[in-house]
């Protein structure tokens, strides 16, 4: 990586390694302990120690198999911790539940925050269904301090649980819900990711398993694109940071998801084929995290610093993503200085705030205004399968894409046509 590409936390976290020879203490010692003042040093520590997906983690960090964690209010632990926990998937249907009939404050096509979802959450019915609790009330959210607790969590080098004290580190609970059997607490997301950091819900879980005889649950709320995941967990072990199992997991909307093969169909009969904009084709798999990205830029305009910081993307990722959503038109590119900023566009604008069926059929439709799309869709329609690798390369190599030339590229780039067209049929 060279130094153009790498961000701040990467220039300042190897500067701390450097000046406290943190690598050669961490291989002598097992762990280094480094306070918020030496990291502000070089930057603010709110910035340098919170990486809540294991692609975020600072490059010395991620090629040493390293993770840092706080253990109190001004300290921090660095070692091989196995600190992130990959998302799984254990059921795809939705649910669908309504909001209660009055309620006028929610827009369930713009819900821009975490405490929104969760409020919508909250007053569609969803977390008494996932929770099976008839009355919840919201109770300890917010920032506190953790109290004192050990634990053990694996480490990638020795292959054995490393030791771990806690006095008083800063928690935030970004909901919290008793109900007659339990207190659930809640951390939610608004961007989709691989993996999530476990201290999110380990330091909450054990602050409160020491101070009620209530059971405590662990609840992971992520919302995107109108649909509610909620994933509860359980830790095996209270003592060990890795016991963390999933038990549960339900998806919710409260809008009419049903789209069926023949909108598809409607779709592409009423889309004209556009001429291929001066952009980079698309490598970019996942079409959900395109819309992903859109949600967080409706309410705001990002750099690409702060994209790939707020987001679960390493900086190749952002580059990717952010060129995909803008080849479909539905983000724009400006300088600030030398920076990069995005933001939507028109179209980006009126396509996310539609209501979950009109706004997945306009992302249809914005894909196969591309030629390479729509004949691999027309094939996929005719055939009822997906064509080959081969047979998608062709489509592109006829498709006058801008700045494809090598078979390499082409042949990277057809997973994206693949990824997109799988995405869309998945929606019926």
């Amino acid at each position: 990586m060279s130094e153009q590409t790498k961000s701040k936390n990467d220039l300042a976290w190897e500067a701390l390694f450097e000046k406290y020879e943190i690598l050669s203490r961490i291989e002598a010692e097992g762990k280094f302990i480094i306070s918020a003042s030496q990291i502000k040093e070089y930057r603010e520590p709110r910035l340098m120690a919170k990486f809540d997906h294991g692609i975020n983690l600072p490059q010395i960090f991620s090629e040493n198999d390293l993770a840092i964690l706080p253990i109190s209010r001004g300290d921090y632990v660095i070692s091989y911790f196995k600190a992130y926990q990959p998302f799984e998937t254990l059921d795809t249907t939705i649910t669908y539940t309504r909001l209660p009939f009055g309620l006028q404050s929610f827009d369930m096509n713009n819900i821009p925050s975490e405490a929104i979802a969760i409020n919508a959450a909250l007053a569609c019915g969803m977390l008494s269904d996932f929770l099976e609790e008839d009355l919840l009330y919201p109770t300890v959210a917010g920032r506190m301090g953790s109290g004192q607790f050990d634990f053990y969590i694996q480490n990638f080098h020795t292959k054995m649980p490393t030791a771990v004290s806690v006095n008083n580190s800063q928690i935030e609970i970004d909901a919290a819900f008793e109900g007659e059997k339990s207190l659930a607490l809640f951390e939610a997301k608004r961007d989709l990711s691989d993996d999530f950091l476990v201290r999110q819900l380990y330091y909450p879980f054990r602050t409160w398993s020491s101070r009620i005889t209530k059971k405590v649950r662990p609840v992971f709320l992520v919302y995107s694109n109108g649909i509610f995941h909620l994933y509860e967990y359980k830790f095996s072990n209270p003592d060990l940071y890795n016991s963390l199992v999933l038990i549960r997991h339900k998806n919710y909307s409260i809008e009419d998801t049903a789209i069926a093969l023949s909108d598809l169909r409607e779709v592409a009969l009423h889309t004209q084929i556009v001429a291929e904009p001066e952009i980079s084709f698309p490598q970019a798999n996942r079409f959900e995290r395109v819309i992903n990205l859109c949600e967080l830029l409706n309410t705001r305009e990002l750099s690409r610093e702060r994209v790939t910081e707020e987001y679960a993307f390493d900086l190749r990722q952002t580059n990717y993503y952010t060129d995909a959503a803008r080849y479909l038109g539905l983000l724009e590119k400006h300088y600030d200085g030398h920076k990069p900023v995005y933001s939507l566009s028109a179209l980006g604008r009126r396509v996310i705030n539609l209501n979950y069926r009109q706004r997945q059929l306009a992302f249809c439709e914005a894909i196969l205004r591309h030629r390479a799309f729509r004949e691999t869709f027309d094939f996929y329609m005719e055939t009822g399968a997906m064509p080959d690798k081969a047979k998608i390369v062709a489509i592109m190599q006829r498709s006058n894409l801008y700045k494809v030339e090598s078979e390499s590229t082409y042949i990277r780039r057809s997973s994206t046509i693949s990824g997109w067209i799988h995405w869309m049929f998945g929606l019926t």
